[in-house]
């Protein structure tokens, strides 16, 4: 295959479900090996079965993204069994809006431990290798949030906002190494993610949101537009809704 995916070692977080299900379905259905992480083992070892039952390379490590020991055993792993890692996607993330006079302290602490300091233990884990290497490619995901803010949404969007810096950040840093950086802000697909919201009131004007919800794999095609670039080009920034979204 010609598609710059093939053969890649792509190490994947938030695997159990939703955008991450979607793309290592579809980078495996491109060739690429993918590392999956997640909480619940079950469902990616399940995940990996299926996908190495057809012809794929995948292995589950269970991996909770607020443990920073936890994503480096994830990235160790991976370049243990298969000698390096290509692309690390740093997509698990939680979404429990709420006004913030509601005081929702526990959510906002779940939020910044998954949503910011997730993305930047997988950095953690992955940058060393990749700058040995000097290659590779780091995609973290914002989200529509990332760039607009609504009532209920604050705590959220203010974390997907530093997603947005963390990898601007992280693009200019790694120019020396040849190392590509993406951000993916998707607006409403159709995941778990609007469960994470445990305000009733809350959940139910996000769920009418995501009537329009678009399917998981418009992720997963947009990682693969990025990967599949020649090595000279770096997309940095996708920004994507489905088409009746207003916000």
């Amino acid at each position: 295959m010609g598609n710059n995916i093939a053969g890649k070692i792509v190490v994947i977080t938030g695997a159990s479900s939703g955008l991450g299900e979607a793309t290592a379905r579809h980078l495996s259905e491109q060739g690429a090996t993918v590392v999956l992480g997640a909480r619940r083992i079950d469902r990616i070892n399940a995940l990996a079965k299926e996908l190495a039952g057809n012809e794929g390379k995948a292995i589950a490590v269970q991996t909770d993204v607020t443990q920073y020991e936890q994503v480096k055993n994830l990235v160790d792993t991976a370049v243990e069994k298969y000698g390096r890692i290509d692309v690390m996607i740093n997509n698990a993330g939680l979404m429990p809006h709420s006004p913030l006079d509601r005081l929702k302290i526990d959510d906002w602490d779940r939020m910044i431990d998954v949503n910011i300091k997730g993305v930047l233990y997988g950095i953690a884990a992955a940058l060393p290798y990749m700058q040995k290497q000097k290659s590779g490619h780091i995609i973290n995901v914002s989200s529509v949030a990332g760039h607009k803010v609504r009532p209920a949404s604050a705590v959220y969007a203010a974390t997907k906002h530093a997603v947005l810096a963390l990898s601007e950040g992280l693009r200019q840093e790694v120019k020396p190494y040849n190392i590509r950086t993406t951000v993916i802000s998707p607006g409403a697909i159709d995941t778990e993610l609007p469960n994470s919201v445990t305000e009733p009131d809350i959940a139910d004007n996000v769920r009418k949101i995501y009537e329009i919800a678009i399917p998981a794999d418009s992720f997963a095609r947009a990682v693969a537009f990025a990967m599949s670039q020649p090595d000279d080009i770096d997309v940095n920034e996708i920004l994507f809704r489905p088409t009746l979204q207003e916000i």
